[in-house]
Order: C-alpha cells, then sequence, then structure tokens
C-alpha cells in the first residue's frame, strides 16, 4: 500500500495567491496583476520584461502597489482601451453594493478614486469601448432601489450623465457605443431586447424564458456597435453562438458545437472564470468560442488567433483561461485551468515564437502531490445521465472511503475539470469527493437543467443519493462515513440530506444554505423579484399561491428539522443579502432547542461567499476539524 499523501495546511490551501489575474496592457509593455498587501489582494503593475523571479517588493524589480485595500481582497482588474486607467469592482464586507474604482497610472500618487461613491447603490454592469478609452457605460440602482438605469461615466472626472432612464420594466441595458438596448421580462418570463430610440423601446428580439432561466449569457457587443454576439438555445436543447443584429433584429448562426454548449467551467456571472466567448482584449473582436465536456474545447473564429491558439495550447496540459493580448495581438498573456495545479501564468510573443513563465499564483503547491479530478458519467433511476466528478486521496488505501457529497450552489451552476481548493483539501484529508451535476445544473443542455422542475428534495436529491450508491457499489465508500457539504443551494442540500434522509449522511454542512424555499424567494433583493418566474417560480413555487406556498415548505429542511439527526456545521456571512443569516439562525435554534450536536460559524464581515483569506483559513480550519470527527479523516489542527 502507498503511504498516504503529506498532509497540507489549510494555510496553504487558502492563503491568498503570490500573484494571479495577470492582464497585458494595450501597448504590451506592463502587466496589471493581483498580489498580497497587509493580507488583502491589491492590484500590482510591472514591466513585462522585468525578471519576475524577483518578489514584487524588491527594489528595482520594476512591480510597483497602484491600489492600497486593507478591507477586503480584490478579485480582478482590468484596462480601459488606451492603458491610462486601470479599472476595478468592489463591494463592503459583501453586501454585494459593488463600486467602480480607477487607478489612474500617470498620477502615481494619487490613491484609487470610487466613481460610484453613492451609499446603499449597487453597481449593475460596466462596459467599456475600444473608441471610447475615457468613457464607460455604467448601470446603477441610484435613483430607486428597485430599478436600474444607465449612465455614461467620464473616467477623467467621475461625472455621471443619464443615458436611459428606467421606466419601470427594464430589468438591464446593453450599451454598445452606438446603440443602447434595453432587457425586459414579460409576465411570462420571456426575455425581451429592445432598441432604444429616443427614450422609446423598438423590439428587435424576444427569448423564452424557458430557455433562459436567468437571461441570456454571454452577451459581447460588437466593436461597430451595431450587433451582439450571444448564447442562443433557441429550437434546440444546446447553447450556440449567435449574431443578433441590433437593427433589423436578425440573428445569425455564428458556432455551434454538435454535443456541447457554449460554456465555461462556471457560468458567466462568475468572475473567477473566463467568458464562453473570447475576444480582443483591446480591438473587441471576436477570437473564438468555448464549449465544455469533459475538457475544454475552444473553437477558433479569427484567423489570426487560429494561428496564435496552437502555440498557446502547447504552454500547458490543462485548459486555456483568461486570455489577454496587446492591441497588435502579438504579445500574449494567459493562464490555464488544470485540475492539480492550481495555475501558471506564461508570456508567448508570437512575433519571436518565443514563451516564458511569468509566475505561479501558488508555487509551495505541487501538483503531484494533489489529487487527479476523474469525469464519469452514471445512470440515475429514472434514466437520466449524471456527469460526476470523482476526486480519490493520493497514497493510501482507496477503498472504502470517508466520502464527502459536494454539492455546487444554484442549482443552475456546473462542477468541471478545474482546481478546486475545496475538492484538494478534502482529498488530502483522505476523504473520496464526488461532486455531482444533478438534474437543475447547466452546461448539459436545456432538457437536463428542466428536468429539475419541481424537483427540489425530490428527483434532485435522489440523484445525489444514486452517486454515492454508485460509489458504494464500486468500493470508494464506506456507506456508514458519508458527509453532505455544499454552499447556496448545496447547503439547502445538505440540509435536504440531513432531514429528509437522515439514516444516509453521518454528517452535514450547509455554507451559506437556504432552508426556507419560501422565505428565500420572499428575500429577493428588489430588482430582481422580475426575473424570478422562469427560475425560482418555475422551479420551486411561487410563495404568493397557497398550494406553492404548502409545497415549497414540505420541501423546506426547516419543515423537517427534527428529523435531523447527524452532526450540523452552519457557516454563514452575517451580510448576505442572497440568502439571509436568519435560514442558518432558525435552523441553529431550532437544533439546540432539543439538544441535538450543532455548531455555527457566523462571519460578520462577508456576505454569500467568504472573500478574504483570513475568513476562509477559519472556515475551512472548522470544516476539516468538523469532518473528522465525525468521519474519521485527517486533520491538520486538534480536533
Amino acid at each position: 500500500m502507498t503511504a498516504p499523501s503529506k498532509l497540507i495546511s489549510v494555510e496553504e490551501f487558502f492563503a491568498p495567491p503570490a500573484r494571479s489575474r495577470a492582464v497585458l496592457s494595450p501597448d504590451g509593455t506592463q502587466v496589471a496583476y493581483l498580489a498580497p498587501w497587509q493580507g488583502r489582494l491589491n492590484v500590482f503593475v510591472r514591466d513585462l520584461d522585468s525578471d519576475w523571479s524577483t518578489p514584487d517588493d524588491t527594489e528595482g524589480s520594476g512591480a510597483r502597489r497602484v491600489t492600497a485595500n486593507t478591507q477586503r481582497n480584490i478579485e480582478a482588474a482590468f484596462w480601459n482601451a488606451d492603458g491610462r486607467y486601470l479599472l476595478f469592482q468592489q463591494d463592503k464586507d459583501g453586501d454585494e453594493n459593488a463600486h467602480l474604482y480607477r487607478v489612474d497610472l500617470t498620477r502615481p500618487e494619487e490613491p484609487e478614486a470610487d466613481l460610484t461613491p453613492y451609499e446603499g447603490v449597487r453597481l449593475l454592469g460596466a462596459s467599456l469601448h475600444p473608441n471610447r478609452p475615457g468613457t464607460a457605460y455604467v448601470q446603477l440602482n441610484k435613483r430607486r432601489p428597485d430599478l436600474v438605469d444607465l449612465f455614461e461615466l467620464d473616467l477623467d472626472t467621475g461625472g455621471l450623465t443619464t443615458v436611459a432612464e428606467n421606466p419601470g420594466d427594464v430589468f438591464g441595458w446593453v450599451a454598445t457605443g452606438r446603440r443602447v438596448v434595453s432587457h425586459t421580462i414579460e409576465e411570462n418570463g420571456d426575455h425581451v431586447y429592445s432598441r432604444w430610440d429616443q427614450g422609446q423601446p423598438r423590439p428587435i428580439a424576444r427569448f423564452l424564458g424557458t430557455d433562459a432561466p436567468f437571461g441570456i449569457t454571454p452577451i459581447v457587443p460588437t466593436p461597430d456597435g451595431n450587433g451582439l454576439w450571444i448564447g442562443s438555445a433557441h429550437g434546440s436543447d444546446r447553447t450556440r453562438l449567435v449574431h443578433l443584429d441590433l437593427d433589423t433584429g436578425e440573428r445569425t448562426d455564428v458556432d455551434s458545437h454538435p454535443a456541447f454548449d457554449l460554456d465555461t467551467p462556471r457560468p458567466e456571472a462568475d468572475p473567477r472564470y473566463p467568458s464562453s466567448v473570447i475576444v480582443h482584449s483591446t480591438t473587441g473582436e471576436l477570437l473564438g468560442a468555448r464549449y465544455l465536456g469533459a475538457r475544454q474545447e475552444i473553437h477558433p473564429l479569427d484567423a489570426h488567433f487560429a494561428e496564435v491558439l496552437p502555440h498557446l495550447t502547447e504552454l500547458s496540459d490543462g485548459d486555456l483561461a483568461f486570455v489577454s493580448c496587446d492591441a497588435t495581438g502579438q504579445k500574449w498573456v494567459v493562464d490555464f485551468t488544470h485540475d492539480r495545479d492550481p495555475g501558471v501564468t506564461w508570456f508567448y510573443d508570437h512575433g519571436t515564437g518565443r514563451a516564458r513563465c511569468l509566475f505561479r499564483p501558488f508555487p509551495h503547491l505541487d501538483p503531484a502531490q494533489l489529487a487527479p479530478v476523474t469525469p464519469v458519467t452514471l445512470t440515475a433511476r429514472d434514466g437520466l445521465a449524471l456527469p460526476v466528478h470523482l476526486t480519490l486521496p493520493v497514497g493510501g488505501g482507496q477503498r472504502e472511503l470517508p466520502t464527502v457529497v459536494l454539492v455546487h450552489g444554484g442549482p443552475w451552476y456546473r462542477d468541471s475539470w478545474v482546481y478546486d481548493p475545496e475538492v484538494q483539501l478534502l482529498a488530502n484529508r483522505g476523504y473520496a469527493v464526488l461532486q455531482v451535476n444533478m438534474r437543475g445544473s447547466t452546461g448539459y443542455g436545456k432538457a437536463h437543467t428542466q428536468a429539475a422542475i419541481g424537483e427540489f428534495a425530490g428527483k434532485m436529491h435522489d440523484d445525489l443519493l444514486d452517486a454515492v450508491d454508485w460509489a458504494v457499489a464500486k468500493g470508494y465508500t464506506d456507506p456508514d462515513r458519508v458527509g453532505i457539504y455544499g454552499s447556496s443551494y448545496g447547503g439547502y442540500a445538505a440540509l435536504v440530506g440531513a432531514a429528509f434522509t437522515p439514516d444516509r449522511f453521518a454528517a452535514a454542512v450547509s455554507y451559506t444554505g437556504m432552508s426556507d424555499l419560501a422565505e428565500l424567494t420572499e428575500g429577493i433583493v428588489p430588482f430582481a423579484r422580475r426575473s424570478l418566474v422562469n427560475n425560482y417560480l418555475r422551479y420551486f413555487g411561487d410563495p404568493e399561491v397557497p398550494e406553492d406556498r404548502a409545497d415549497m415548505l414540505a420541501r423546506s429542511p426547516i419543515s423537517r428539522v427534527d428529523d435531523i439527526t447527524a452532526p450540523v456545521l452552519l457557516i454563514h456571512g452575517a451580510n448576505d443579502v442572497r440568502v439571509a443569516r436568519r435560514h442558518a439562525d432558525r435552523v441553529f435554534e431550532a437544533l439546540r432547542a432539543r439538544g441535538a450536536e450543532v455548531e455555527y460559524l457566523l462571519n460578520e464581515n462577508e456576505g454569500h461567499w467568504f472573500v478574504n483569506a483570513d475568513s476562509n483559513i477559519e472556515l475551512y480550519g472548522r470544516l476539516e476539524r468538523f469532518l473528522a470527527r465525525h468521519l474519521g479523516g485527517r486533520s491538520s489542527t486538534t480536533i
């Protein structure tokens, strides 16, 4: 038997990366990236040609820090078209009221400027256009919390000019530089996109809400401003790339895949992963489209990119992730998604054919010590194909292991072949990890997603149980040592597992999970309420309909909390605006009142997802100790 792998500490997995999210400047001379300063990720700029092996704080390294945030990590930064400004979005303590900030690289003595300094106002979108480098279009609910207006923002002065005022039914806007497009949702949940002419909408395209429960993604303006590249599943089970003409409303298929959705490892709204549409980072020209099955497949849609792409993919055996280039398309900075490698960032010069590694985000983590993630497809009890990712510990026995069912959020989300520190932590502690893309998950076609309608705490939960039964039958899993853990919808699934099938799970962990479906729906922030028809209301019910409300309660863990027998760990951010902390409070109070075994980690400085490293180190230290006590895995800290 091979010896178990070396124990890797929680801090090694969840401390800030040494560097990450590199983006090349339009002139190809500088790279912006994130690096830690005083425990928080901040924006740094470094000369591309500098010696990247020298630490950022070394004199003469060519690096300089351009932000000074000590409260919360910055998650990404991007250049404007002429390279004078760096921009980033950030909220306060997880409240999701993001602001847009600017760094003026011509004035290094000036701190970053808050360009949307409005208390309680949320930035719901910011877009830049290559022919207007001094301007951004921003969507803000500044006038009323439930209405989003469109503004032109002067990046030099911070001045706002109203471009389009919401008449009351607009859910969002797209500004292309030449056109303004409004997005409304009809009573049946269909999405209507209208050209905004002199304050009046002219409908140009309608998309079935059943095809797009959360709207159309991606939506990328063409450089000429006269069209949009969009993802569309109209008339098909799969999402393909379509061009929408904003003058005529004509839709033209641009690209598709016979088996896969236009897709990335996680949905478009997740800033940790790149868009499924690859565009030139300076000119906005369409370069390629991504499709995702067990692994990613990129279709080049530009002749020059078709020449460059093979050279980029040779740099790693992972999947190409974030891509940026200079204005000429000769210099490229890219990184990769991999199951065992936390990442590597490369520079490639197409003019010379030379490439060099710039940095590794987590240089202390050795991919050889981390666990491979294996995609498999199972069959649910009703015949539905279930894409599953299985991760087994490195070294030691791989039979009858303690197992964690790690359930993704959404459920309109997906797991894929990526490096995930949660998965690697659990595998390193000796657990088999099962990630099930149960019905309701995205990326596998409309039919797979829509199979979840009416199946919360029903067939969606059966899918998880079927995967556990498969792992037990294969000999990977000890049926007496199975835990269930997830965040958001995954937290709900964990509570459902503990409350609805208490004999199947030895421990449950709910991280920002909802416990009451009716209360969740009623608590949606004002500007999002019109978007619920084809997701919340269609999939699990309308609390204003008495019969639905009764069914929603029956499918809610809070209604069966007295049936929970396994130990439960609750984790929540006090500032969560998606799933209010009351969902965890009620479960904790009910379990504690009857003397059941329950722990509660409430973080006062976080929201729906914990962002800061110290928060995550506390979270995962608590998680590993809890699981070690109840499932028998390893722990790096005292239990």
